[in-house]
């Protein structure tokens, strides 16, 4: 070869590699061939700059040059061929995209090359008449379209080979419109449309022919062909099995059982229309399997039979598979029957037992029998496939669909912008699923449009992932690129899957009448009366004005109230419930996320239901904090905050704050926002006893260092200096500082005070004394935050001492004043907030006086034995039985923290481990010493525990605190609400009652002998 020519192959070579080719020298012999250079004149030029568009260049420029050899003979074709590959328009697009993406088709051309001539016509292939398709493949058999039974006249083979090749000319004009859309995402529901209806044509020509093989053509019968699956739902891929189901009736004056063997007949001509072997290609199976009883079931039934079947022995599979469920061929009139007559059996197969569960199981086997080699490249059956968006889709409908018309669609893409549109799936959700179904749809097309063969792997051959890439348009990414989305996509359809398919709501609505999922006033009423509600006719009222309207918000709220009515009524006042939902939704309704979290999540709703209908104090909380329904969704939201992070939040706080006020104010509301968490957690049980009261106690602690904080500010601005002149000291006192605080504790405290050096000790008295004033008007002035009241009534002379002292005061007060009663309220003890070496200094101060060197005097147990009596004569509450008082109570939080203080006072000097603020942890370390008896100890433990949990229960339930909250209640609602709110099951305010007053009795019985003695 000369150098020249040499040069010209290398440019041609490289034009051909830029364009996509793979194998450059045999590209440049195609171009080379003979017949295409007959039919233009330089084909190079023509058709190399196109090819970067299609799919597989090298595979189009094969499909031309096997065309152009195929036309040579004729004239007009060779004249429509040039014509279409000569001109750059819409036709030479038409054909490079088919023959690039499908060798199939390109086969199709080249056996038929009369069949060009369609690709001239501008029309759509998608969004043709029903009944224009029909009428074409009818013709193709000789059958008259407006017959009232098409038959053919054109039989056998020919008759067949002719339906055939009608099919895949429609199929041609089909997959031209799909390969050349500039988005094939948003052309898929067309294309997928006009799959179906073309299938539908070709059944209709199949029965054509088929009863053209019947001496009477079949006339003594009406047979219906009803689609299922893809084809049902018109959402057919190119190459599928047909799902069908057949129908017949005897028309009047014939025998069923003769009517029937016509029909079967029939129906198996049909089927081998469509599948069996002739000279064109066959089209698909045509599949009956989903019929009553299967394949061990008679192939055609009579309307009466279909329906005794589905009413007595159908499983929950065959009612999800008759969602889909449309006429396709034969007798329209009775594919309408039939399809009327099932869907009272599809809409209401959600009352079966175990439906939702039964569903989800059948898509887990579904999953699980996916070979394992195939598992990471299954588009339809495998984990994030399309299987996963059907189910999920379907499920929706089924639960959802008995009480709401509009969703009842059998397209999956319609189904789920209806589901979207009535607020069942989030519209950014739906959106999502949608765009990943679109493209797993697009992909799986294309993969069968190659061969037109039935398959649903991604290839693995890097050519074919390169083609694949190509033909949705990313040439650019190319095969790696294709398989990260296809991966990323999977991930997504998964994730979202398993929030939708799995949402604990659906068995719980499943488990409805479709009177009561639909609310219908009658059924709601009665429910409301029979599950416990005592105003049924209010809660209707408070039903109607959340459900009212056509807004998303009402539209979500129908999907809620029907399950959560039920949750409210596993609460001890589903009433209350009720309305607090109402007013928390009235609240939070127009915000995007709250109806959103409590439809997608089951458990934040379900716990929303119990808190609201247990505890007027969260109902309130949560009401005065609504982002606080966020935490329902996840245990570790509910969690308690450790006082580090507190601390990190106050800090962030007082950084941002100038003014005294607010500062304190958003300190408030950091203690409200633990409040309401610790509340909302104790309820559901997941932080309980000890670690609620500890988490209450943190969250005073981090307010009243903050406080103090600000308050010493103020102080210094009001007194126009630098520095203070004092150290402060707040120190926590009783259950506070045992950091067992309850709902509704005052923080009990010592103000201690140590001027700096040099500083005027009357000067230091004056700004403690306005630091501390100003501390307890800053948490104890009533505002939009909840007040935490400073007591400092414990302080040294109580109420008539000054509200703080300097350390030197205090020393010099223990030393010579301290009485009994102090040197037992210090054993609660702790510093909290202020200066640090104070805080340890006044301990080293007053351990001498609550831990004392040999134990404390014999007079002083019999004081102290002498003011617990006394305060058990004159503190009780008049009326208020002893044994029902929680706190001062036979048996009671008092008995038990007197008792484990006296044997502090008595061996902590001793017994280091007896060093503690904490009751429990005093109890403990007695026992560990032989200081108290184990079962002893056990009796206590449990007394003090159930009594502080009652104390606290009380808050919860009724919302309030004060002498109430120390009272175990008479009244039975109360006592069912105090047992809900503790955990035990509901109608349970009998047992708590009578397990509080044994248990009390058996506490009561060791104060006497151990505290007593």
């Amino acid at each position: 070869m000369s150098s020249t020519s040499s040069g010209r192959g290398s440019t041609l070579a490289g034009r051909l590699t830029r364009v996509g080719v793979s194998d450059a020298g045999r590209s440049e012999r195609l171009l080379a061939d003979a017949a295409l250079l007959q039919v233009i004149e330089t084909p190079a030029d023509v058709l190399i700059p196109p090819l970067a568009d299609v799919a597989d260049p090298d595979q189009a420029l094969l499909a031309l040059a096997k065309l152009a050899g195929a036309v040579v003979g004729d004239p007009d074709l060779v004249g429509v061929l040039r014509g279409i590959l000569e001109e750059d328009g819409p036709p030479r697009a038409r054909l490079l995209a088919v023959v690039g993406a499908s060798v199939a088709l390109g086969d199709t051309l080249v056996a038929h090359p009369e069949t060009l001539r369609v690709l001239l016509d501008d029309t759509l292939g998608t969004g043709v008449p029903v009944a224009e398709v029909r009428a074409e493949l009818l013709r193709a058999v000789g059958a008259d379209p407006d017959a009232d039974v098409p038959v053919a006249t054109r039989a056998g083979a020919a008759g067949t080979d002719a339906m055939r090749l009608a099919y895949r000319t429609r199929l041609l004009r089909i997959a031209a419109t799909d390969l050349t859309s500039s988005d094939p995402l948003s052309r898929l529901p067309g294309v997928a449309a006009a799959l179906a209806d073309l299938a539908g044509a070709a059944l209709e020509s199949a029965l054509a022919l088929a009863r053209a093989d019947l001496d009477d053509h079949g006339l003594g019968v009406r047979l219906a062909v009803i689609g299922m699956g893809k084809g049902g739902g018109r959402e057919l891929n190119y190459v599928s099995d047909v799902d069908v189901i057949y129908v017949a009736e005897p028309v009047d004056g014939v025998d069923e059982a003769e009517a029937l063997a016509a029909a079967s007949r029939l129906a198996a001509g049909l089927a081998r229309v469509c599948s069996t072997p002739s000279g064109e290609p066959a089209l698909w199976p045509v599949d009956a399997a989903l019929r009553p009883e299967g394949k061990d079931g008679p192939l055609v039934r009579t309307l009466a039979s279909h329906k005794a079947y589905y009413e007595r022995w159908a499983k929950t599979w065959e009612f999800q598979a008759l969602l889909k469920a449309r006429p396709l061929a034969g007798d329209e009139a009775l594919g309408r029957e039939y399809v009327e007559m099932t869907q009272p059996f599809v809409w209401s197969a959600v009352t079966r037992e175990h439906f939702v569960e039964d569903s989800q199981a059948m898509r887990r086997r579904v999953e699980g029998n996916v070979p394992a080699a195939e598992a990471d490249r299954q588009l339809k059956l495998g984990v994030g496939g399309l299987r996963d968006v059907e189910f999920t889709v379907q499920l929706l409908q089924l639960v959802h669909g008995r009480a709401d018309e509009s969703i009842r669609s059998s397209s999956t893409l319609t189904a789920l912008a209806a589901l979207a549109a009535g607020g069942y799936v989030g519209r950014n959700h739906a959106a999502q699923l949608a765009v990943c179904y679109r493209l797993l749809r697009v992909l799986e097309h294309r993969i069968q449009l190659h061969r037109l063969r039935r398959t649903h792997l991604l290839p693995t051959a890097e050519p074919d992932l390169r083609r694949l890439a190509r033909s949705v348009g990313m040439r650019a990414e190319g095969a790696d690129g294709l398989l990260e989305r296809w991966r990323a996509t999977r991930r997504e359809v998964r994730g979202l899957h398993e929030e939708l398919f799995y949402r604990p709501l659906l068995p719980a609505t499943a488990q409805l009448s479709t009177a009561e999922a639909s609310l219908a006033p009658a059924a709601a009423k009665a429910r409301l009366a029979a599950i416990g509600y005592t105003d049924p006719a209010g809660a209707m009222r408070h039903i109607a004005a959340l459900t009212e309207g056509v807004s998303r918000r009402a539209s979500i709220q129908r999907q809620l109230l029907p399950v959560m009515l039920g949750w409210f009524a596993d609460g001890a006042d589903p009433d209350g419930g009720l309305l607090a939902f109402r007013r928390l939704s009235d609240e939070l309704g127009t915000t995007h996320w709250y109806l959103k979290l409590l439809r997608d999540s089951g458990t934040a709703a379900r716990r929303l239901a119990r808190v609201l209908s247990t505890s007027r104090y969260v109902a309130d909380a949560l009401t005065r904090s609504p982002e606080s329904v966020t935490w329902l969704a996840d245990d570790a939201d509910l969690v308690p905050r450790t006082f580090e992070r507190l601390t990190a939040e106050a800090d962030a706080i007082l950084t941002r704050s100038d003014e005294p006020v607010p500062a304190v104010t958003a300190l408030r509301g950091l203690r409200r926002r633990e409040l309401a968490r610790t509340a909302a957690a104790d309820v559901l049980g997941v932080v309980t006893g000890e670690r609620a009261s500890r988490s209450l106690s943190v969250a005073a602690d981090v307010v009243l260092v903050g406080a103090l904080r600000v308050a010493e500010w103020e102080a210094r601005a009001d007194k126009g200096l630098a520095e203070s002149p004092t150290r402060l000291l707040v120190v926590a006192m009783g259950r506070w500082g045992g950091a067992e605080m309850g709902y509704s504790s005052d923080a009990d405290v010592l103000f201690v005070h140590d001027p700096v050096e040099g500083a005027d000790a009357r000067a230091a008295q004056e700004f403690a004394l306005l630091v501390t004033t100003k501390l307890r008007t800053l948490l104890g002035t009533v505002g939009p935050e909840p007040t935490l009241e400073v007591d400092a009534d414990l302080r040294p002379e109580g109420r008539n001492g000054p509200l703080v002292r300097s350390f030197d005061s205090y020393a010099e007060y223990y030393e010579r004043w301290s009485s009994p009663w102090e040197s037992q309220a210090l054993l609660r003890a702790r510093p909290v907030a202020g200066d640090d070496e104070l805080g340890e200094r006044f301990l080293r101060l007053i351990d001498p006086l609550r831990y004392p060197v040999g134990g404390v005097e014999p007079a002083v147990e019999r004081e102290v034995r002498r003011i617990k009596a006394r305060v058990e004569s004159e503190r009780l509450p008049r009326g208020v039985e002893p044994a029902r008082h929680l706190k001062l109570g036979r048996g009671g939080i008092s008995d038990v923290e007197w008792t484990a203080q006296l044997l502090q006072l008595q061996h902590a000097h001793a017994v280091p481990a007896l060093r503690t603020t904490a009751t429990l942890g005093a109890l403990e370390a007695a026992t560990e010493a032989g200081l108290l008896d184990g079962d002893d100890a056990r009796v206590l433990s449990e007394a003090w525990l159930l009594a502080s949990r009652l104390r606290d229960a009380n808050v919860l339930w009724s919302g309030r605190g004060g002498a109430h909250a120390d009272v175990l209640p008479h009244d039975r609602q109360a006592l069912a609400g105090l047992a809900r709110v503790i955990g035990y099951p509901a109608g349970s305010g009998g047992e708590l009652e009578q397990d509080y007053l044994r248990t009390a009795r058996r506490a009561r019985a060791v104060v006497e002998r151990v505290f007593y003695g």
